[in-house]
């Protein structure tokens, strides 16, 4: 590890090593490279020999019983990184590549006694998938227009939202301080979907603000995907049951409606939970 660590990357990866090392390239390729790199390796021993050698990077093992443990693999590198001296955390998933401003804006406004307490969270765009040769990094903006569904901003630009429930663990950035005023990722969910959606309703329960970020963009690379993932049901549910104990409402609604209407869950007796359908 680095002697001093002001800013600190946080990333958990299972797989997906072209991925990561784009990722590295567009770290290292910033106008303010992180001074850690903690990369929190899920069931995956392969990781540590890839960056192994690599300046400023830190390497954590998680290991998997089933489920991919999204929420404690936040955790743990968000432990890593505080117990280095990280007084800015920035948390970016693996499929992302950083545009060379994002972790010098990040860090730029979690020192800004304005946004110290609040969770920054700079655009993401999706990319479309990897020309011969990967991606110029110099054109990745040219590639993917902003995503639709968040703001696009100014690149000096901040706007505070009460969109809580659209927060994504993408691309964001906090302060130590606010990190420890929300308390981290609930790890009672495990495999896909909810905890993101949690983190967020429990900032809000804390006066944790949220922020729309300009000049912090990601760009996601392109895997194959399922819309709705009808993969993932099984643990879907399980998540949003427990989402649904901790805060009163069903979230993902969207998919459970696809499910819903592909004959897979439904209402039990109450009318009042989703179950399997038998």
């Amino acid at each position: 590890m680095t002697a001093e660590v002001e800013v600190a990357v946080v990333t958990t990866v299972s797989g997906r090593r072209e991925h990561l090392a784009n990722q590295r390239r567009g770290l290292e390729a910033g106008i303010r490279p992180p001074d850690l790199h903690v990369v929190v390796a899920m069931g995956d021993p392969g990781v540590r020999v890839l960056l192994g050698d690599e300046r400023a990077c830190h390497v954590i093992d998680v290991p998997v019983a089933s489920l991919l443990p999204l929420a404690a693999a936040r955790n743990a590198g968000a432990r890593a990184a505080l117990r280095a001296g990280a007084r800015t955390l920035v948390f970016l998933d693996v499929d992302c590549i950083p545009s060379a401003t994002l972790v010098a804006r990040y860090a730029s406004l979690a020192a800004d006694p304005r946004h110290a307490t609040s969770i920054l969270c700079g655009q993401v765009s999706y990319l479309p998938p990897a020309p011969s040769g990967d991606y110029d990094l110099d054109r990745l903006r040219d590639l993917a227009p902003p995503h639709p569904g968040r703001p696009a901003l100014a690149d000096d630009d901040v706007r505070r939202t009460d969109a809580y429930h659209l927060f994504w663990s993408l691309s964001f950035a906090m302060s130590a301080q606010a990190w420890a005023t929300v308390g981290g990722f609930c790890e009672d969910y495990a495999g896909y979907g909810g905890e993101d959606t949690d983190f967020g309703q429990s900032a809000k329960a804390v006066g944790v603000d949220m922020c729309w970020v300009g000049g912090a963009a990601a760009y996601h690379q392109h895997h194959p995907v399922s819309d709705p993932p009808f993969e993932h049901l099984v643990e879907i549910l399980e998540n949003a049951r427990v989402f649904a104990a901790r805060w009163g409402w069903w979230p993902m609604a969207g998919w459970l409606s696809a499910f819903e209407e592909a004959g897979l869950i439904e209402l039990d007796e109450t009318g009042t939970s989703w179950v399997r359908r038998r």
